[in-house]
């Protein structure tokens, strides 16, 4: 998007601030919304006062604030949100006559996270692991949402006892303490920088404890996978990191911005661009009947450890039947609304995947632009002849039905010719795959980037 002199100026004062998501997150809301603004961060050093005041003058629209500045900034702003004064410190500046406002969306965005994951929090009873700063907005949101009595589990019991004046429902506990916590169900919460670095452990490491969890939330995000997150796996409890919290208090930051409520779609889609950003981007393998797509993506799955989709199979999956049954009951043109309909759940859900089309994926214009925004998108090519080959005797493609005098090969080519530009408007990357393995093939994928 062009940037004028109309374009809203957004942005997050920190201290480190090379790492921040927060552009992905509030710059892919504006190319989707068609809103006119620009998100940047800014690296602040020395006094953060002339840097709020000075963003004001210049007409900056709105900023998140982060590390170490969150409790400092609310000494230069002319009005603070009520919640945020009880949380102790500030994410979000909103413009306001003669300054900035503050707000803290840290424990709202929770909310929503969890709300979105179905987690309900009234008459609930809570453990929460760790008392940082980002545990009183943990205890603040199960306050406020009705929860029935919360535990938290510190090393230093002043900290639990701080937060524990919010209400006389927490109770305050060291670490060693934790067998005295009645045998329930409750609500797990993983409040500490444990799991951030290689080789952490777990605050607490007795499987017996994490037993009485009916659901863990971690507030790390990355990796993906924390040890206690991993633990609750082995036991089989639902759990979630903390990317749902950091996407939604991004939303509501944006939401207080531009006075807009911003919809589940937009939110499902601004999160799988944070996945692909983080856990990694999705190989889709997109060619003509036979270019060997599924095999190419089976040692795509090996080589990597991605999950490998097939979309026919996708499809079948669905609807309950196969591709050729949905062809004779309904033609090719459900089919391919069908069709349309499992790419746009996949590019707004998956990451980190092998995703390998069907033959026909590429020709609705916006299919390939859905594929394109997917991740890398290799097009394997095959010679008529070779196709011819390789199809030759398969009964289970409808569109290579019979059709008058019309040879296989003939049709063959007649629809790569009709399809090749499609294919190519659709890709980051070609691979004849003509007396190649798919040991080769998956190989030249990974080769490089595009």
């Amino acid at each position: 998007m062009e940037i004028t002199g109309m374009t809203k100026v957004l942005g997050v004062f920190g201290n480190p601030i090379k790492h921040t998501l927060s552009p992905a997150i509030h710059n892919t809301l504006s190319e989707k919304l068609n809103i006119d603004a620009k998100y940047l961060p800014f690296h602040v050093e020395g006094d953060l006062d002339y840097a709020v005041r000075g963003a004001y003058m210049a007409g900056v629209s709105g900023l998140n604030i982060t590390v170490p500045f969150k409790q400092e900034v609310m000494k230069s702003l002319v009005d603070i949100d009520e919640t945020a004064k009880q949380i102790g410190a500030v994410n979000t500046l909103v413009r306001a006559e003669g300054g900035f406002k503050g707000y803290n969306t840290d424990m709202p965005g929770l909310y929503r996270a969890l709300t979105k994951l179905g987690v309900v929090l009234q008459g609930k009873k809570a453990i929460m692991l760790g008392a940082g700063g980002a545990a009183r907005a943990v205890a603040m949101m199960l306050v406020k949402y009705g929860a029935e009595k919360v535990y938290i589990l510190n090393r230093s019991i002043e900290k639990a006892e701080s937060i524990a004046e919010l209400s006389n429902i927490i109770q305050p506990m060291t670490l060693s303490e934790y067998k005295n916590i009645p045998k329930d169900s409750y609500l797990f919460f993983q409040c500490t920088s444990l799991g951030l670095k290689e080789g952490d452990g777990l605050l607490i490491d007795d499987s017996e404890f994490y037993k009485m969890a009916e659901f863990g939330f971690d507030l790390i995000y990355n990796p993906a996978v924390t040890p206690f997150l991993a633990r609750l796996n082995e036991l089989g409890i639902p759990n979630s990191n903390g990317l749902g919290m950091l996407l939604y208090q991004g939303i509501i930051a944006y939401e207080l911005w531009n006075d807009i409520q911003i919809d589940d779609e937009t939110a499902d889609y601004v999160m799988n661009v944070l996945c692909k950003k983080l856990y990694g981007d999705n190989i889709v393998l997109v060619g003509y009947m036979g270019s060997g797509k599924s095999t190419v993506g089976k040692e795509l799955a090996k080589l990597t450890g991605a999950e490998l989709i097939d979309t026919d199979t996708y499809i079948e999956e669905q609807e309950g039947c196969s591709i050729k049954e949905i062809f004779a009951r309904s033609g090719e043109e459900a089919f391919r609304n069908i069709e349309r309909e499992a790419i746009r759940k996949l590019a707004a859900s998956r990451y980190n995947t092998i995703i390998a089309t069907g033959g026909g994926a590429v020709i609705k214009s916006e299919n390939r632009e859905m594929l394109k925004s997917m991740g890398k998108v290799i097009y394997l090519k095959t010679s008529p002849e070779e196709s011819e080959r390789r199809l030759m005797g398969d009964g289970s493609r409808p569109l290579l039905k019979a059709e008058g005098s019309e040879s296989l090969l003939d049709k063959i080519k007649r629809m790569q010719r009709e399809r090749e530009a499609y294919y190519v408007s659709a890709s980051h990357k070609i691979i004849m795959t003509d007396g190649k393995s798919a040991g080769e093939i998956a190989g030249l994928c990974l080769a490089d980037s595009y």
